[in-house]
């Protein structure tokens, strides 16, 4: 109880130091726009996490699905009129619609043949950006202009601050639904999970399209906050850039997904004053990461309130590396 209780007033804190952020910092765009991109890799990463922490699926495309969640955005809005509101869900309906073509065959695949199969897509995505030129407008890209009532950045930050508190309620509530549990199973052991009545063939597709929706509302709310889409925008390093993200903060969490998107949007802040140094850093703690916490950086709260709850002189009992997902997920 008293676990809930400190989490509520954890999440009511957190909740008004976001709104009120923009005053803190005098309305800087600068600023804005750097607690805008945490939110909007946080969707992204929040998707992923629901795909290989939970599900097991490792996909490296991920990239692939905000450039098209960015596209499809910009084409819906400029070339056919359709307002914000409609743009964005479809944008993420049309990422859910190419994975499901790309997860019919991928549902078949497992660990490093399932990875490659999704490096293809990551890559193939800029290409097509670029060569389509009729739609997408090529090297030039295309500019997008956000609705009248929207056009200040304030009142943009607030629409993707309410949006992303939606999604992650989302998510989680997927997370802790009978079909998270469902993901779980397929990932301890698809024989088990078939064994006992789960069509995991269907459940894998499922996965990779409400990864992909999300992933592609995601490049939707960036689209709109930059107003130019440029084929550059979502390399296949963006992929491996929020796979680093979930093994940071921790795999089947969305709370490690959000502290591994604030951490990795954050350190280039501080860091590209200094050539090299942010994937330097990055490098390095993805591999510090999974030597000393498998788990991610979400279960050192666990670790230090077991810390705190042993009594004196007894030793602690440390858990196996990643055997508990869930448990990181509550820390």
């Amino acid at each position: 109880m008293e676990k809930v209780f400190d989490r509520r007033w954890f999440v009511s804190l957190l909740v008004l130091v976001l709104l009120a952020f923009p005053f803190l910092v005098g309305q800087s765009s600068y600023f804005m726009g750097l607690v805008v991109t945490m939110a909007i890799y946080a969707i992204a990463a929040m998707s992923l996490n629901l795909l290989t922490g939970y599900g097991g699926q490792v996909s490296i495309g991920q990239g692939g699905f905000l450039m098209m969640g960015t596209y499809s955005t910009g084409v819906l809005s400029t070339t056919f009129g359709l307002p914000i509101w409609l743009a964005l869900p479809s944008a993420g309906v049309i990422a859910a619609l190419v994975s499901l073509v790309i997860g019919l065959p991928a549902v078949r695949l497992k660990g490093h043949f399932l990875a490659v199969a999704t490096l293809g897509f990551g890559l193939s995505i800029p290409e097509i950006a670029l060569n389509w030129k009729s739609v997408t407008g090529g090297y030039s890209g295309l500019p997008l202009m956000r609705p009248e009532w929207a056009s200040d950045d304030l009142t943009f930050f607030y629409v993707i601050l309410m949006l992303t508190f939606l999604v992650t309620w989302v998510l989680m509530n997927i997370a802790n639904s009978r079909l998270g549990r469902a993901f779980l199973a397929i990932r301890d052991s698809e024989i088990a999970a078939a064994a006992t009545g789960i069509n995991v063939a269907g459940y894998k597709t499922v996965m990779f399209m409400i990864s992909a929706f999300f992933t592609g509302l995601a490049g939707g709310l960036y689209a709109y906050w930059i107003q130019y889409i440029s084929p550059n925008d979502f390399t296949i390093m963006a992929s491996f850039f929020l796979l680093a993200m979930i093994v940071v903060g921790g795999l089947a969490s969305i709370w490690g997904a959000i502290l591994g998107a604030v951490l990795f949007t954050g350190i280039p802040h501080f860091s590209d004053a200094y050539v090299g140094v942010t994937n330097l850093v990055i490098g390095l703690a993805v591999v510090l990461v999974i030597l000393f916490r498998p788990a991610g950086l979400v279960s050192l709260g666990e670790f230090f309130q077991r810390r705190k709850q042993r009594p004196s002189g007894e030793t602690p009992v440390e858990k196996v590396p990643g055997q508990d997902f869930e448990e990181a997920d509550n820390a």
